[in-house]
């Protein structure tokens, strides 16, 4: 039987559409901390995914724990392209082809990020997703689900599934890259996930442009859908998309985003909230 979302009966809710809005990449970098912490107090962010070893993690980490756990999901971003903590870093492609390989390696590194986070929220995590959904690869997948299986017996934290939700080519290159293996193995043991993932684009919009897309995501959003976002307050040093990440805050932290919110008896909640019943 699939664990993923399963939503409720049309006689019961017939025009429910349940939303969770996430931030990644918390921890990258004070300019992306900042911005997150105040989409969520504006009430525009459910969950946000942290990178346990990103330069602005242990900063950042002291903020989100101020933040009550009933309002936001905190989850793990795993990382293993960036700032991995017992791996050299490698390429989404590195990780492709050898993930297979290194399970071992995988499973000590997946174990010391979960180490990190616990260390600093002094909880696990509400759920685990990766960095350019890495999460997902096979081998990166197996390790994964052997550590959360073995540390959260009973109590398992949701996972991002990246079944597509909207148009283009980019959403179903991702999930070819491990979602329906992904979403078989979380399924036989018993990991819940989100229904669809909203938020993928090229990010090469303007703010016009990304807010046309922000938009389109609302209407179409499903209930259990999940949509992902990558705000930052300023550009971040060395990041391919920080003029991206700069035009998704003005978007998100705009007023006159809120009708649109607001619109199609759509309600923003965590995941994990959903997830429950």
């Amino acid at each position: 039987m699939s664990h993923a979302f399963d939503p409720p009966t049309l006689a019961t809710h017939p025009r429910q559409r349940r939303l969770c809005i996430c931030a990644d990449d918390f921890g990258l970098h004070p300019a992306v901390n900042d911005a997150v912490l105040r989409l969520v107090a504006m009430g525009r962010l459910q969950a946000t995914s942290a990178m346990v070893g990103a330069p602005a993690w242990a900063s950042g980490a002291l903020a989100l724990g101020s933040i009550d756990a009933a309002h936001l999901d905190v989850g793990l971003h795993l990382d293993l392209t960036e700032y991995p903590l017992t791996v050299p870093a490698r390429s989404l492609t590195g990780w492709l082809l050898q993930g297979l390989r290194d399970v071992q390696v995988l499973l000590r590194e997946v174990h010391a990020q979960l180490d990190a986070f616990e260390q600093a929220l002094g909880r696990m995590p509400a759920y685990v997703d990766g960095h350019q959904h890495v999460h997902q690869f096979p081998g990166v997948r197996d390790a994964l689900l052997t550590a959360l299986t073995a540390r959260y017996p009973g109590q398992h934290p949701w996972l991002r599934s990246t079944r597509p939700g909207g148009g283009g080519l980019k959403p179903y290159v991702i999930d070819a890259l491990g979602r329906r293996g992904l979403q078989h193995h979380a399924d036989a043991l018993d990991f819940p996930q989100n229904r669809r993932l909203l938020g993928v684009y090229g990010f090469d919009a303007d703010a016009h442009r990304y807010r046309h897309h922000v938009d389109a995501w609302l209407a179409e959003a499903q209930d259990g859908d999940l949509l992902m976002c990558h705000p930052a307050l300023a550009p971040v040093p060395g990041d391919p998309i920080a003029r991206a990440r700069c035009q998704e805050f003005l978007v998100w932290s705009d007023p006159a985003l809120s009708p649109s919110l607001m619109a199609g008896e759509l309600q923003l909640l965590p995941m994990s909230q959903m997830l429950k019943g």
